[in-house]
Order: structure tokens, then sequence, then C-alpha cells
């Protein structure tokens, strides 16, 4: 009988070990890849959004090759950057289009990862309609079919979830939409990214999550930037991610003292960094541009930064190794 050291090692010589060692996978709008290689990732913007509320909006509205046209310099110049990935974190019903997305990484050669899951903020003016009347179970079966069976028919799968919540404590009905995607969560794996703002919403948030059975660890803290670092460190200790997306040229010393604290305390383990920058919008004329640009983080904070005491291992913290734990498929 041969000895099992004797039977690994001959394993493995003959090529089983891809089988033993199992591979964490995410889904991009071009297909899946193994979580290590999305390298370089801003994990918060925008292609295009359309503000036209879900009662009205339609594809009919925006016409693909326009926007290609308009936003894929911008890709462009991220990639000359060494962006690999970028996180499109606008969800159904305010402008979500997989296969426009599709197209903009293929010609730019940017990952892209897209979302399930329904937005609540804005006092539920990008929900739709049934999203008032179904159950968290109901609205969990919808968003678990798209990750299963690809978004309206397009064979693209979700990499996330993204819901939004208003700024104050919770309503009844976003208690519903997270807790529909805590139960997403535990059939699929993905993580919640909430639209949220202040910490009270974020910490209800959070417990409702752990009712569910949910490790907040899955739990993205959207637009936390502007918050105390105390709540900063309840979050930290509660496993959840920080995710500070916010950034533009108005507002960079206040993201070097944040960053320096969440250094200083030792954070930087659960902190994401992005700008929430775009975008294409179908109302204005010729897409418009709201003028969030994708840059700063490169060229006006890491420079401030690194001046500082920042170092390469900082920041592939942050930019490469956050992302990866983040986004990866937790089931």
């Amino acid at each position: 009988m041969m000895k099992r050291r004797t039977f690994l090692k001959t394993s493995l010589a003959a090529g089983f070990w891809p089988v033993l060692q199992k591979k964490t996978m995410i889904n991009t709008v071009t297909g899946a890849v193994q979580a290590s290689e999305l390298g370089l990732t801003l994990i918060h913007e925008h292609m295009l959004v359309d503000f036209i509320g879900a009662d009205q909006i339609s594809p009919e509205r925006w016409r693909r090759p326009d926007v290609v046209v308009k936003m894929l310099p911008y890709l462009q110049t991220l990639r000359k950057l060494g962006v690999q990935t970028l996180i499109d974190c606008t969800p159904a019903y305010l402008g979500r289009d997989p296969l426009l997305l599709k197209e903009l990484s293929e010609k730019s050669g940017v990952r892209i990862l897209t979302n399930t899951g329904y937005y609540g903020a804005s006092n539920d003016k990008y929900l739709p309609a049934h999203a008032r009347i179904e159950t968290a179970d109901q609205l969990a079966d919808r968003w678990v079919a798209e990750f299963e069976s690809a978004i309206e028919g397009t064979g693209i799968r979700p990499a996330f979830l993204k819901i939004g919540v208003n700024p104050g404590p919770l309503s009844e009905l976003h208690r519903k939409l997270i807790t529909a995607a805590a139960r997403t969560h535990k059939r699929t794996g993905l993580t919640i990214c909430s639209h949220t703002g202040p910490y009270v919403p974020a910490f209800e948030q959070i417990e409702i999550l752990k009712q569910e059975g949910v490790a907040p660890s899955a739990f993205v803290w959207v637009h936390a930037q502007g918050q105390n670092m105390v709540h900063y460190a309840r979050a930290v200790r509660e496993g959840a991610w920080v995710s500070l997306d916010g950034l533009d040229g108005k507002n960079v010393s206040q993201y070097v003292d944040t960053l320096l604290l969440m250094k200083e305390n030792r954070f930087l383990h659960r902190t994401l960094l992005s700008h929430d920058a775009g975008w294409y919008d179908p109302a204005q004329p010729d897409g418009g541009f709201i003028g969030r640009d994708y840059t700063v983080l490169f060229n006006q904070l890491m420079p401030v930064l690194n001046r500082k005491g920042f170092t390469k291992k900082d920041w592939k913290q942050i930019l490469v190794e956050n992302p990866k734990e983040a986004f990866s498929v937790k089931n």
C-alpha cells in the first residue's frame, strides 16, 4: 500500500495540485478570473448613471456607441496609470448596463465588475415598484437569479451586491433591503456594498447582518468618509470594510489626514479607497460630465502621502490586497 506522504508527492508531481488547492474566483463583465488577478483596483467608480428614476428608466435613453466614445479615454488613462480593475457601482434602475461595461472593458484592457441589488437611497426614487411589496426572500430570489443565470440574458454575472439606504435610522423598507442582501449573500457569497454615509445606518445594517448569520466582513460601508475615527475603529473591530470613496480635487487634504490616522491606528487592512468618479449622464447634452476625476488618487493624493511616510507596502495593501479580499466570494 502506498504511504500517504508518497501518494501526496506522486499526486503533486502528476499535476493534481490545482484540484487540491481551490482558487477564489471573481466575476468580471468579460468572465470569471482568479481573485489574485484583480491587481490594482479602484473599488467605487461609475461609467454611466441615469437619474431619471426607476419608473422611467430605459436602455433606450442612451446609445452605447456614444457612451463608449465619451468614456473610453478615461479608462485608457487609468490603464496607463497601472489600474487593472475598476468596480462599477451603478445599480439596476440607475443605469446599470453590463453590455456597455463589457465593451468598455474589452477596448480598454481594464477589468470591470458589475453588481446586483437595489438602491434605496435618495428616498427610494430608484427602487422599482415591486421592491416595495415583495418580501426580503422574494428580492433575494431575484438577485440570486442574476448571480446564477446572469443579468437580463447578457451572460454577465454580478461580482457583488449594491444596495443603498438613507442617511438616518433605517426605514422598514431599507431594513428589508439589507435583509434581502444578507440572504442573497448566504446563498451566493457576494459581498454587500451599501451606499450608507453616516455611522448610524452603517451599524444598524451590521446588526441586521449579524442577526441573519452574516459576518460583518461581508459588508462594505460605502461613503464612510467624513466620519469620526471612533466609528472607524468600531467598524474595523467588527470586521467590516471602511470605504473612503469620495476622493476629489477639493478634499485631498482631508483624505491625507484620514489615511494617516488609519495607518497610525493600524486600520489600513480594512480600508478601501476610490473616487466615486464619472460619469456619462443621458439627460445631459453629449452625456455631460459630472467633473469628478478618476486620477486624483494617483496625481494628487499619492505624492502627498508618500512624502508623509506612506510606503509601497501601504499602497499595495489598500489598492491590491484589500479589494482582492473584500470582493472574493465567501460561500
